[in-house]
């Protein structure tokens, strides 16, 4: 009787909390505040004609 397998138990999922869905929808949300000031400072720092430019690159 050693042969015998134990069920496994299933690992049992949380519910989401209603602020988690939110902040992972807004992650990607145009629209959100965040997500723009994010990619505003993203575009500074891949222009180069940017001063946010030249602070995001090493110095030689």
């Amino acid at each position: 009787m050693a042969d015998e397998q134990q069920p496994q138990e299933e690992p049992q999922e949380r519910e989401a909390t209603q602020e988690e869905l939110d902040h992972h929808a807004n992650q990607q949300n145009p629209n959100n505040e965040a997500h723009k000031k994010q990619q505003d400072n993203r575009a500074d720092q891949l222009n180069p004609n940017n001063p946010k430019y030249r602070k995001s690159r090493k110095k030689d």
